[in-house]
């Protein structure tokens, strides 16, 4: 396994258990102890992990305040979103990518495809999914940069969206109703949401069911505007009616 993959790979771990012992990763990457330890070394320095006596944990600065949180709330359901995602996208094709710990898990699945094109805000995203070596191509939208969530934001990034053209928009949201649709807690995140969807021939939101029938500040976009959303469980039947009617696919995770 190649460095950056198996790095990948360590980080993508100790984010989804928040902490891993050395033992525990050369097990699951049956790579040897000498090797784990290089690694986190070369993680820490990168401040992707925070290296501790034998082993490691999320970085202290990964992220601040809101982003943080969400990189360890609800782990389980937004790996198994990211999973079910990821095979529903091929060779050949465009993504954007926004801004999201569910799409950062989703970056970690997707970096497994070849001949994948993603253009995406998130610094981090970029990182991960050009770790892999299997063709694919990577392109960072430049703006002013916003390191509580490692992303670039404001009209230099939506300017930069326009030139580009998608067969795909995937995104994470903040919040979903049957009256407004998707929305953002984050202006700056919505607009560019927005400009994504404008670019792209399809939109898929990757949402988990903490974000049902929620309401946030500003709106991404009404149902009829989405494809489809991948989620953990199935919406509420309020919910789940207002899908059918603007003829949103619903794909459950597995």
């Amino acid at each position: 396994m190649k460095t950056k993959l198996r790095q990948a790979k360590i980080v993508e771990i100790i984010r989804n258990k928040e902490q891993a012992t050395v033992e525990e990763l050369a097990v699951i990457l049956d790579i040897s102890r000498e090797t784990i330890r290089r690694d986190l070394s070369a993680l820490d320095n990168s401040g992707k992990i925070h290296k501790i006596h034998g082993g490691a944990t999320l970085p202290r600065n990964f992220g601040e305040g809101s982003f943080q949180q969400r990189m360890s709330d609800n782990t389980e359901a937004k790996a198994r979103i990211a999973a079910t995602a990821s095979k529903l996208f091929s060779a050949g094709e465009t993504l954007f990518v926004d801004t999201g710990s569910t799409t950062l898990h989703f970056a970690e699945k997707l970096s497994e495809v070849s001949g994948l094109t993603i253009v995406t805000n998130s610094t981090e995203i970029a990182g991960t999914f050009s770790s892999s070596a299997l063709g694919n191509r990577t392109f960072l939208l430049g703006g002013e940069f916003s390191p509580d969530n490692r992303q670039t934001i404001g009209t230099m990034v939506a300017a930069q969206i326009r030139s580009f053209r998608a067969h795909h928009a995937v995104l994470t949201i903040g919040a979903l109703d049957g009256r407004t649709g998707a929305m953002d807690y984050n202006i700056e995140e919505a607009q560019i949401a927005c400009a994504m969807i404008e670019q792209s021939e399809t939109v898929t939101v990757l949402v988990d069911s903490s974000k049902f029938n929620e309401i946030a500040s500003f709106e991404v976009c009404s149902l009829a505007k989405i494809d489809r959303i991948v989620c953990d469980t199935a919406p509420p039947d309020t919910l789940k009616d207002a899908l059918a009617a603007a003829e949103v696919q619903i794909i459950l995770a597995s």
